[in-house]
């Protein structure tokens, strides 16, 4: 984490989590997950991190190593990407946008170092740049009038869901979903730009953002459930993260196997619980003996209580499942794309 970011959210009462560079709350945890459902909240992303290709090889490189269609992303466009291993599993998630004459990457932050040195290998002779952006910080926005926070900041605001933009000093939008969006800006520019958008937003921890994740059904890969999915398991195909027109790319022939053979058994789904759900934890059920049933992806807090979650679920089982073990917590699920 970039220690002046770091710094400066110290200075605005920030509270992090004891064990990882994550904000949880500016004072009052509750009050900032009911202004996520009811209001709009200012969220410091630092749970993500974000990578640039540049280069005149740096869309043919970027194509032929994630799930997406590169080569057909549009100057101002964005789109969800996975990058699999030659098993088909996500080893990373992406939202890939192009950004002039770059392609720019937010991930999972815990999955930066590792999948940054992984595709440098990858890279040989090609004639790309690739570049971890360590001095870039990365803010959400969320709620009824972030498009009227961005435009009071005089900042440009995208034309349309998964479009992006960028202003004069460097700061780059993209319009993630509904009333979501990530603003991606040089460290220098932060304190201007938290003061100017805080007038409408209110400061929210991380808690605030993932369960505004569980809302939208966005699966990001981390370090918890890397290499655990293939994309079709988390639903990748049906918000364009998988091109099944494109070339070879690791783990084409396995993911691009399971769709034409209709083997995918397990899907995203929306899990509800009395405790918590946490990113990686395992679900049982007491109907199969033989394996897990499912692991949850991300989980969050509810506005409403009790605790929320997406997880990768194996259908047949989905009406009956345990956190942790056969006799663990009882937990509800719905599919977030029904059959």
């Amino acid at each position: 984490m970039n220690p002046h970011w770091r710094s400066f959210l110290e200075s605005t009462d920030a509270c992090f989590a004891a064990d990882v560079p994550e904000v949880l709350h500016f004072g009052d945890a509750q009050a900032e997950l009911l202004a996520a459902s009811r209001q709009t909240v200012l969220v410091p992303l630092t749970h993500l991190a974000s990578i640039s290709a540049s280069g005149d090889e740096a869309k043919t490189f970027l194509h032929g190593q994630l799930t997406s269609d590169v080569n057909h992303l549009a100057q101002g466009a964005a789109q969800h990407a996975g990058w699999c291993t030659a098993k088909g599993r996500m080893q990373a998630s992406f939202v890939v946008w192009h950004e002039n004459e770059s392609y720019r990457m937010l991930l999972a932050a815990d999955l930066l170092e590792a999948t940054a040195k992984r595709l440098q290998m990858f890279i040989l002779r090609a004639k790309v740049k690739l570049q971890v952006e360590s001095d870039t910080i990365l803010l959400g926005l969320a709620g009824r009038q972030a498009a009227e926070a961005l435009a009071d900041a005089g900042l440009p605001i995208p034309e349309s869901v998964m479009r992006a933009t960028s202003s004069g000093d460097g700061t780059s939008i993209i319009h993630l979903d509904a009333q979501r969006y990530v603003l991606a800006a040089p460290v220098t520019a932060l304190p201007a730009l938290w003061q100017k958008l805080g007038v409408k937003a209110r400061p929210a921890g991380l808690p605030a953002w993932r369960w505004l994740d569980v809302q939208a059904a966005f699966p990001l890969v981390s370090l918890a459930t890397k290499e655990e999915f293939v994309p079709q398991m988390a639903d990748f195909e049906k918000i364009g993260g998988v091109s099944f027109n494109k070339g070879c790319y690791p783990g084409q022939e396995i993911v691009a196997r399971t769709q034409y053979l209709g083997k995918v058994k397990r899907h995203l789904y929306r899990l509800s619980g009395d405790v918590p759900l946490p990113a990686g934890a395992d679900l049982f059920s007491p109907d199969n003996l033989e394996q897990a049933s499912g692991k949850i992806m991300l989980g969050a807090p509810s506005p409403a209580g009790g605790h929320v979650a997406l997880a990768v679920v194996q259908s047949n089982y989905a009406g009956n499942l345990r956190l942790g073990s056969r006799d663990g917590q009882e937990v509800t699920a719905s599919a977030v794309n029904p059959a």
